[in-house]
């Protein structure tokens, strides 16, 4: 799984403690995490596609949520940023080489593809079960002044880099345990 997964993720979060219908450019929700910000912008697109967000083209434009965190699954993510396919794809290579058998309807189904599919079936149900308001209720536990922190870091107009307009690093920074 791409560290784009985490990423979408953590910007769903933000997103959600900067305050409902407010837009936050990608640039500056790079920032906060020190992400390229061009990168987290095609997560955020992909997210956009899957209607988990909303873009606002323009100056006061940017992203916001396009329903409540517990609308949202962390599959719901993960298959906006990574796709829908399985990421195990058994190419029958048990039909290859000296030891290959023969392939024919009657051929047993591969033990290996069965063991992943299944494994691959409650990985998918366990993230579909998982909304991200569970995730921001457990992240406000963890680090009870993440949310206000990163509002008020927003409302400093801190630009994307992490520097102020003036170019000083900003008063107001995430700690290792804020999301």
């Amino acid at each position: 799984m791409s560290e784009g997964v985490e990423w979408a993720l953590h910007s769903c979060v933000n997103l959600a403690w900067a305050g409902p219908g407010r837009a936050v450019p990608a640039a500056r929700l790079a920032a906060w995490h020190d992400l390229p910000a061009a990168y987290l912008n095609k997560q955020l697109q992909a997210l956009a596609r899957a209607g988990i967000v909303t873009s606002t083209p323009g100056p006061r434009g940017g992203f916001r949520l396009a329903r409540p965190l517990a609308e949202i699954t962390l599959m719901d993510v993960v298959a906006a940023v990574e796709g829908t396919e399985e990421a195990f794809r058994c190419t029958e290579i048990r039909q290859q080489g000296p030891g290959g058998a023969p392939a024919g309807d009657d051929a047993p189904a591969c033990a290996i593809a069965h063991a992943m599919s299944r494994a691959e079936l409650a990985w998918r149900q366990a993230l579909a079960a998982e909304d991200l308001d569970g995730i921001r209720r457990r992240a406000e536990l963890q680090a009870p002044h993440a949310a206000s922190r990163l509002r008020a870091w927003l409302a400093a107009g801190v630009g994307a880099g992490g520097r102020s307009p003036g170019g000083d690093r900003p008063t107001v920074r995430p700690t290792d345990q804020d999301n």
